[in-house]
């Protein structure tokens, strides 16, 4: 949807694909033209590269944008592209091949003189390899996917014992996500931060960073909340960082919008951790905090336009968060939730954006990544967006599945977080168990039903023995002490 609405701004005709658990998906009923892909299994539909490359020449589709998953970041479907004369929104399969790899992005950085995490050189296929590598870095260790993102095929592995299972979970998940079992190991750091530069580079050897974003809230190395500026960001670290991202952007020869991530530790030292060769979930963010639309950006470029922006013209301004909402459960520990979307009441108001594909009525599948919605707010300050946020969580309802909700409230009244003292390690160490309130439309939902149930129009109340009128909200609340009159 984010791709599709930027193609209706800029006048592009656009083209869609779906699966048959997305038949009745929001992006089918807003492109221009729709196409079938094959049954809901990503391997048997969003991964046939050839069906893919099938219905561009069919719609006689002139570019591709992978959006941010699944083929985003795969070599062999660029290389596609390139082959069939259809242009891909994003970088040369090259750089994807270099850069999308995480073992050699690693090295190619390390030559151009930025520091990174201490790891395996090559991949890793055998336990004894694993073995050695983890015992010569120290325990513990990062099992990390080498041809994928988005906290797939990963694992931390704390005791020698643990290392050939989580290889083999590693692998299977990285096979199943990307295609490709791959996987390295790295040294895992305690209790760092997390932190991405957002940039963009031409065909024309242009480059620019449009500052950072802060994505250190995760929960199994998947990002949960992201905002921009970080808490812990100077002017003086800042510089250094954007100088270092531009820097392994021109050291790859990378083009189009991409993100360098970093992790910083405890004396603000920074690592370079990888590249992400694609659009990120939480560039809203930065399109937020800076006024520039990176989609947009990422046409010109492979159009062939040369680069407008120019670093000294970026600027950022205010405070900006991104909640990610996700058909999970996080009272059951984040277990999947799906099913039909009964009632959706979406946030609106000042310096609120609510990015969605769901609508009412529509199936939540279980075929694929649990983001459903990603709700942005952009405040003057972070103290202020931190409370626009709470607000604007406040107002969101989706009735008929879980979502992670009450989670990310319960982050945004967090003293930890408000003081912007958090790391990677912040929902196991600081939050722990977490306590959540039972939602007032739950309560709301029994109200009403108990008013069908006693024939009454609008559930006002109903008569109890010797005394006064008694509210259906009290029957939903207390129903024990009202049972003999109910």
């Amino acid at each position: 949807m984010r791709v599709l609405r930027a193609c209706k701004e800029l006048d592009i005709s656009s083209v869609t694909v779906y699966s048959d658990s997305d038949r009745n998906a929001l992006h089918t009923r807003y492109a221009d033209e729709v196409y079938y892909l094959g049954p809901a299994p990503a391997t048997e539909s969003y991964l046939k590269i050839e069906k893919i490359i099938e219905v561009a020449k069919t719609s006689n589709a002139e570019a591709i944008h992978p959006g941010y998953g699944f083929l985003a970041e795969n070599t062999e479907f660029a290389r596609a592209c390139e082959a069939n004369n259809i242009a891909f929104i994003g970088p040369h399969s090259k750089a994807i091949e270099l850069l999308g790899d995480k073992i050699a992005s690693k090295e190619t950085m390390s030559r151009a003189g930025i520091p990174v995490i201490p790891g395996s050189p090559t991949a890793i296929e055998k336990e004894k390899d694993a073995i050695r590598t983890a015992e010569e870095i120290g325990f513990p260790v990062l099992i990390k996917a080498a041809g994928g993102g988005g906290g797939k095929g990963m694992r931390v592995v704390r005791e020698k014992k643990e290392l050939t299972g989580a290889m083999k979970q590693a692998m299977g998940e990285a096979q199943s996500a990307f295609g490709n079992p791959t996987i390295f190991i790295e040294k895992f750091l305690d209790a760092p931060r997390h932190i991405e530069f957002q940039i963009i580079a031409d065909n024309y050897g242009n480059v620019v960073h449009l500052f950072e974003r802060e994505c250190s809230i995760q929960r199994r190395h998947q990002k949960l909340i992201e905002e921009s500026p970080s808490a812990i960001m100077t002017p003086e670290l800042r510089e250094r960082m954007g100088k270092a991202a531009v820097k392994a952007v021109k050291a790859s020869k990378y083009t189009n919008a991409g993100t360098v991530e970093f992790m910083v530790d405890k004396d603000k030292n920074f690592y370079f951790l990888e590249m992400n060769t694609r659009l990120q979930v939480e560039h809203p963010v930065t399109e937020l905090i800076t006024g520039i639309d990176i989609v947009k950006e990422q046409f010109a470029i492979a159009s062939g336009e040369k680069l407008s922006l120019r670093q000294e013209g970026i600027e950022m301004h205010g405070s900006a968060i991104e909640c990610r909402i996700s058909a999970e459960d996080p009272k059951q520990n984040f277990a999947p939730s799906t099913g039909r979307i009964v009632e959706l009441i979406e946030p609106g108001g000042p310096g609120v954006r609510f990015d969605s594909g769901i609508y009412e009525g529509f199936e939540v599948p279980i075929y694929y990544d649990p983001l459903i919605a990603k709700l942005l707010v952009w405040a003057p300050t972070r103290t202020e967006a931190i409370k626009r946020m709470k607000r604007a969580l406040g107002e969101t309802v989706v009735r008929g599945i879980k979502t992670s909700i009450p989670f990310h409230l319960i982050v945004m009244n967090n003293s930890k977080f408000i003081a912007g003292e958090y790391d990677t390690t912040f929902i196991d160490r600081v939050l722990g168990k977490l306590q959540y309130k039972k939602e007032n439309y739950e309560i709301a939902a029994i109200a009403a039903t108990l008013g069908k149930i006693l024939g009454e129009q609008q559930a006002v109340t109903v008569k109890a023995q010797g005394q006064s009128y008694i509210s259906l909200w009290k029957l939903a609340a207390r129903p024990s002490k009202y049972k003999r009159e109910l």
